[in-house]
């Protein structure tokens, strides 16, 4: 196992709001803001957030969504836009961690918060609408560089400047990176996707991954 210690910079919550110019657009928290101080956070997500399709998002295994302030370095050149914290609809910004390196099931322990990487954030239509740029979903497919959803295994405090300590979980789960590029290839790997359901991958991913094993297992069967 390896250790580091990533630093949160920023906290973000968001309320429920209509995006303008979106036909029959439905309230969405993917709005979020910077806020000062401590927020808490439990299984069901930072105190004060807010989820506008309960179907598609939150929930306990994507309480807490991560995003890299290097990752938004890289966005912020590509797009060639500023871009402020919470603009992913990320809850926590955080500097001195590795996406790449990061696997479903490693650690995060924040004073006595203690958080799981869950799986990737498969980016929709809303954050194109966020964003203003209609083309955002397949800049994502291409860049993977989408951030991962955190389950809450002991619930706590959060606030900008914290130290995280991780733990990374081991060799035999897949990196975040891999699934959220599994997702955008026609080709389904049935090693991969059978390595991420014997991980701690969040709910909602094991249904396509059951479902993808299901499709590549019977593939493969004669009679």
């Amino acid at each position: 196992m390896t250790h580091s210690v990533p630093r949160i910079e920023s906290v973000n919550v968001g309320v429920l709001c209509v995006l303008p110019g979106v036909r029959n657009a439905q309230p969405t928290g993917i709005v979020k803001r910077p806020v000062a101080g401590p927020v808490r956070v439990d299984r069901d997500g930072l105190e004060g957030d807010h989820i506008g399709s309960v179907r598609d998002h939150g929930g306990p295994d994507q309480a807490v969504y991560v995003f890299s302030s290097e990752d938004y370095a890289w966005w912020e050149e590509s797009l060639q836009r500023r871009l402020e914290p919470g603009i992913f609809g990320e809850n926590l910004t955080v500097s001195g961690w590795d996406p790449v390196a990061a696997r479903v099931g490693d650690l995060w322990e924040i004073d006595g918060l203690r958080l799981e990487l869950s799986g990737p954030r498969i980016p929709c239509a809303t954050l194109a609408a966020r964003m203003g740029i209609p083309t955002l979903v397949k800049r994502f497919a291409q860049a993977n560089r989408g951030g991962a959803y955190a389950r809450v295994l002991h619930p706590g405090t959060v606030w900008a400047g914290a130290a995280v300590e991780v733990v990374q979980a081991g060799e035999e789960n897949p990196k975040i990176h891999e699934l959220f590029a599994l997702w955008h290839q026609k080709e389904k790997s049935l090693e991969l996707i059978r390595r991420a359901l014997a991980s701690p991958v969040a709910w909602r991913a094991r249904i396509d991954l059951e479902r993808w094993r299901s499709r590549l297992e019977g593939a493969g069967r004669c009679g």
